[in-house]
């Protein structure tokens, strides 16, 4: 733990993604200073923090954004000995699969590449903040067994999922050689009704939304025999930050253990709605990936019985959430 006697900071990386916006909102909760890394390129718009920055009673005081890119060591080098947190919670990164079969080199670049030379400026601080990496279940791929744990082997079928898994290799290299407090969170799929509609879950629950309000008809979406293993983001960033409370540094898999078919996700989805999903989704060869993973379901077992981590939403209820809040915004503008 931090120094009860002054205030805990934590820099985040990713910041205005999903995970960031929730995480950042718990830290906060918690008496911290917030400093976020956001890139250069990014929209002046972050909806997703738009309620902290606009407050100014948070923004400037509690919470500041930094710019900088991950391959840009010497902007994130002036940041960290600048504000030397006592936490780093790594969640920065192309962070979309499908994507990634598109640009594998900017995504090897910022999510394996970046995640070294983070580490890297780590071993030049002293005392080195706590470190955070935030791993995916992509690194399993095809896994050799079910349910998957920290000692499973990886086995990655994607440029994502190879990223990802040199960053969390990488991690435990520099925690057993250099002595740093160097964390992985393998987290497995955790949506919200703050994920991009760009991945499958959100694509689904605006569908829904704009459906039942007449504004379109049909969504197209590619293999509908896929599972995941899909909990609360809210619930996820809760497991991030205990883990860096624990005396010891250690990887963690964050999951339900529940796997899920797409069909009964569409189920859920559009039953909520009172819409027949078979009526209304359609495939299309586009979002076909070239090799797809296989029953990744995730044993959370040391993140129970180490941190005393367990979800709190279920997927019924993630799923009743996620549409509602599309079905409001539908209600306010046609997005």
């Amino acid at each position: 733990m931090s120094d009860p006697n002054h205030t805990p900071s934590a820099l985040i990386t990713g910041i205005t993604g999903q995970d960031g916006s929730y995480l950042t909102e718990l830290l906060l909760d918690k008496g911290y200073t917030v400093h976020g890394i956001i890139r250069r390129s990014s929209l002046t718009e972050r909806p997703r923090l738009d309620h902290l920055t606009l407050d100014p009673s948070i923004y400037g005081t509690r919470l500041f954004l930094h710019y900088a890119d991950l391959d840009d060591a010497t902007s994130i080098r002036r940041i960290l000995f600048k504000i030397h947190p006592h936490e780093i919670y790594h969640l920065a990164g192309q962070s979309h699969v499908g994507a990634s079969f598109e640009i594998p080199e900017s995504t090897c670049e910022f999510t394996a590449m970046g995640t070294l030379r983070l580490l890297e400026l780590l071993r030049d601080m002293d005392p080195a903040p706590k470190f955070l990496n935030i791993g995916s279940s992509e690194i399993f791929g095809h896994p050799d067994r079910d349910p998957q744990d920290e000692s499973t082997p990886m086995n990655p079928v994607n440029p994502y999922g190879a990223a990802k898994a040199f960053a969390v290799q990488i991690t435990r290299v520099y925690r057993e050689s250099f002595g740093l407090f160097a964390c992985n969170a393998i987290c497995y799929n955790h949506e919200s009704p703050r994920r991009s509609k760009s991945f499958v879950t959100r694509k689904i629950t605006n569908a829904v939304a704009r459906i039942a309000a007449g504004r379109q008809d049909t969504v197209a979406l590619g293999s509908l025999d896929v599972a995941r293993d899909w909990g609360f983001a809210g619930d996820y960033v809760r497991a991030m930050w205990l883990a860096l409370q624990h005396d010891r540094p250690m990887d963690y898999v964050v999951a339900t253990g529940r796997l899920t078919p797409l069909r009964d996700f569409l189920e859920i989805a559009f039953s909520h709605a009172g819409l027949d999903w078979e009526k209304h989704v359609t495939q299309d060869p586009r979002y076909m990936r070239p090799a797809e993973p296989t029953r990744l379901v995730g044993n959370a077992r040391r993140a129970k019985d180490v941190l005393g981590w367990e979800p709190s939403v279920n997927l019924q209820r993630l799923v009743a959430m996620m549409v509602d809040a599309d079905k409001s915004r539908s209600k306010r503008r046609d997005d």
